[in-house]
């Protein structure tokens, strides 16, 4: 029988437990939630839920503002390549910063370092041609892609730190269900306020929220840690499980030399690539939409950024609607019942219907739906199932491997729609048609990789039940 965790024991005997909370019942349709941990769970998933917010409420201004200008879609696919050059340098410093400060003062510190920013973005625009510069447009379409990768991994490492691995396994489901609630949030928050702010207005809105996230991270810090000060003076602890990753090899030396995570690192990168394609093309029918308004009369030049910034704002709301109703209700029966091999071949398959069907009549009611039903089933079942893969692998791989495929392989696939775009759009002269014809070769090569991840996955998980591998010496 599972013993229960040790700050279940405080101040009680074996006839006396604690109660389970009516917060905690409740959350115990969701998952599995013991006498006191509720309250955590649930700042937690609160956090998350701020943070996902404020990011959905941002993000459709980063997209109106880059879209603006003449070649605004083309310039959204070549700043990919300087996010990832910027983020050797952000990194690095985070890191530094890491070292010097305790993780709860980090978290904060950061979180109210980024609000900051929004602030200062806000006060940039009430200068005289500021406003409409491009200059503003390159810079915070670059700082939101930093900030997005940065706080969300920042705050799960956080919980990470708070929970340990068996209750990380029960209350990730809440936590997670935060994320997929403040998705959704931002984008009704964005339309409930869009006429009373402007699109400059709303970005107080989102350093508002980023400092309610740094609040409950303190909060909770402070809770978590008057637990284990209890739980220190109730019982003696072991000491902790050092996980033992055999001799040193770099992340890229191991993926480079195990064929199961080459399959992995080139899946991530064509998959990038296909849905960066994906979004170019989306981006460039909502701007010829728009001009189309303007130029039949039925929408002035200063409301082209206004329209630009509707559209996308009704499109994260769907995607995240949709993402979230899957989460919930399919996700998990689809792989019980289909399994992790059939399932791994859907999000391909809807690919391919949708870069066939923008192909044959490329129009943006036809790409717009078509992309929901994309991002909505990756957001869902295609990142639950990517995690998977990484089951059956050993520490090393988890480790180090996955770090170098999950950030600089998937950050290559934008850079390579980049360069596409560059080439195909700007040398060739494609449209939005042979985009999707692009697209619709790269998900053969796609289902190609899937096919065989599925029988390298069955391989490998094979040999580590054969051969189980002892990752943890006290």
């Amino acid at each position: 029988m599972t013993q229960p965790p040790i700050s279940a024991s405080l101040n009680s005997t074996p006839d006396e437990q604690p109660r389970h909370s009516w917060l905690e019942r409740g959350l115990g349709v969701v998952t599995e939630v013991r006498a006191g941990e509720g309250l955590t769970a649930i700042l937690l998933a609160t956090a998350l839920f701020l943070l996902l917010m404020a990011y959905y409420i941002i993000k459709p201004v980063r997209e109106a503002l880059i879209l603006q200008h003449p070649a605004g879609a083309e310039y959204k696919s070549w700043l990919g390549a300087a996010i990832a050059v910027l983020l050797l340098v952000v990194v690095p410093a985070y890191a530094a910063l890491a070292d010097r400060l305790p993780r709860h003062r980090l978290v904060s510190v950061v979180t109210l370092f980024f609000g900051t920013h929004l602030v200062a973005f806000y006060l940039a625009s009430k200068l005289g041609g500021v406003r409409e510069s491009l200059s503003l447009s390159l810079v915070f379409f670059v700082w939101v892609g930093i900030f997005n990768m940065m706080l969300v991994a920042q705050l799960w490492a956080f919980a990470n730190d708070v929970y340990d691995q068996e209750q990380g396994k029960r209350l990730f489901v809440i936590v997670g269900l935060g994320a997929s609630v403040g998705a959704i949030a931002g984008g009704g928050v964005k339309a409930l306020l869009s006429s009373v702010f402007d699109i400059f207005e709303m970005l107080l809105v989102s350093a508002a929220a980023l400092v309610g996230v740094a609040l409950i991270t303190r909060a909770v810090h402070r809770r978590e840690s008057e637990r284990r000060r209890k739980s220190a003076l109730a019982l003696p602890q072991k000491p902790a499980a050092k996980i033992m990753l055999g001799p040193p090899k770099g992340a890229f030396q191991l993926v480079f030399r195990q064929r199961y995570l080459r399959l992995i690192a080139a899946f991530s990168l064509v998959f990038t690539f296909v849905n960066t394609n994906g979004e170019y093309m989306l981006g460039k029918l909502i701007k010829a939409a728009a001009t189309e308004e303007l130029e039949a009369g039925r929408l002035s030049s200063a409301g082209v950024r206004d329209y630009i910034d509707a559209s996308y704002n009704t499109f994260f709301t769907w995607t995240n609607a949709a993402s979230f109703a899957l989460q919930l209700l399919v996700v998990s029966r689809l792989v019980q019942r289909a399994g992790i091999a059939r399932a791994f071949f859907i999000l391909p398959f809807i690919a391919l219907l949708d870069g066939i069907a923008v192909a044959i009549v490329p129009a943006l009611l036809v790409i717009f739906w078509g992309k929901i039903a994309e991002n909505s089933v990756d957001y869902s079942l295609n990142n639950t199932l990517r995690q998977m893969l990484w089951l059956p692998t050993s520490s090393d791989m988890k480790y180090k491997a996955k770090q170098a495929i999950d950030t600089f392989f998937v950050r290559m696939g934008d850079v390579a729609s980049g360069a596409w775009v560059v080439i195909g759009a700007a040398a060739l002269g494609l449209g939005v048609r042979g985009f999707a014809i692009t697209n619709t070769v790269l998900v053969v090569l796609w289902l190609w990789l899937a096919w065989e991840i599925v029988k390298a996955n069955r391989e490998v998980t094979a040999q580590s039940l054969s051969e189980p591998e002892a990752e943890v010496a006290s």
